[in-house]
């Protein structure tokens, strides 16, 4: 069996993609000597929240995610980022490869409302290997990647800071229900609002007067 082993030596951001993307650079290292002639490579990368400290106003955005602070020792639990595969070309005894990772702004996702709630500093992710690899000198074996192949990373928050501004400058986004959408859109419709940033303030200030006057004696 040939023996893998794996690091990411840096993250940036893909600034030609057409949705957020990251791109994470690896670097393979095969049994020496080993002629491997593809690599069919699935990696899964996870957050793993624990290994980092948190400022107070952090600890508040997470409370929706964890908990409260003092429920940390049990709650603050490996969150899934995503799931993706490269074939990684030929190569002997070592090779670096990039691993593009497609991201979402999607708020209902875990991984992206932890990291909107970062105010600095890194985030902590483990990434977990498995796949296929074709090797030999003289012909080829087939070899799966063992499992417990994993490299820890430590990637910068203002990397999907930029990447998220890049696509969406000032600006987030949440998935609705299409009945809540048509909903929005007929509530805009009969106040003749002018945006949905003007729609959503609409109501969020009816929502402020009537709890005002729920308040009022």
């Amino acid at each position: 069996m040939t023996e893998f082993s794996f690091s990411c030596t840096g993250v940036r951001t893909d600034a030609y993609a057409a949705g957020p993307t990251l791109v994470f650079r690896l670097r393979i290292t095969a049994s020496e000597g080993t002629r491997v002639h593809a690599l069919a490579l699935r990696c899964q990368i996870r957050v793993e929240p624990a290994r980092r400290g948190y400022g107070d106003e952090e600890a508040e955005a997470l409370a929706d995610l964890f908990g409260e602070r003092s429920r940390w020792g049990s709650s603050l639990n490996p969150v899934q980022f995503v799931q993706v595969s490269v074939m990684v070309p030929g190569f002997t005894g070592e090779t670096e490869t990039d691993l593009v990772v497609p991201c979402t702004y999607d708020t209902d996702i875990a991984a992206t409302r932890y990291l909107r709630a970062l105010s600095g500093g890194e985030v902590p992710l483990l990434m977990l290997f498995s796949g296929t690899a074709f090797t030999g000198a003289g012909g080829f074996h087939v070899e799966p990647v063992p499992w417990d192949r994993e490299a820890a990373h430590r990637m910068p928050v203002k990397v999907w800071e930029e990447m998220i501004e890049q696509h969406f400058p000032g600006c987030g986004w949440i998935r609705l229900p299409r009945a809540s959408v048509d909903a929005l859109l007929a509530y805009r419709s009969r106040h003749a609002l002018p945006s949905w940033q003007a729609t959503v303030e609409s109501l969020l200030d009816a929502v402020g007067e009537n709890a005002a006057e729920e308040r009022t004696p």
